[in-house]
């Protein structure tokens, strides 16, 4: 399956609230959201398990990163983007800064 394939799949269990400005909090809030939870996930792997990632954690992240990957598609989406377009810009961008030795530091146009 190819990102696009990805994104039209998820767009079909998308619930949208108005076609407009507030699904775009929704999804934006969803992702948010989704990431806090694997956040959670890995504070209490660090907080209760001794940092040891075991099978049934690792599963559980799994199941994070993909929600994570469904608001990122219906908001790509949302904004008229394709999923691929939106991979392939992320390491453009990356492949760039590393060629330009500015992969560290701070700041969205470096």
């Amino acid at each position: 399956m190819d990102f696009n394939e990805y994104q039209k799949a998820a767009l079909t269990t998308a619930k949208h609230v108005d076609h407009g400005t507030l699904d775009l909090c929704h999804w934006a809030l969803g992702l948010s959201g989704e990431s806090g939870e694997i956040a959670e996930k890995v504070k209490k792997l660090i907080r209760d398990s001794n940092q040891e990632l075991n099978d049934e954690t690792k599963q559980l992240l799994v199941k994070e990163l993909g929600d994570v990957l469904w608001y990122l598609a219906v908001f790509a989406d949302h904004i008229g983007a394709d999923f691929e377009t939106v991979a392939k810009t992320n390491l453009d961008k990356l492949q760039s800064r590393k060629q330009r030795n500015v992969l560290g530091g701070s700041g969205d146009n470096r």
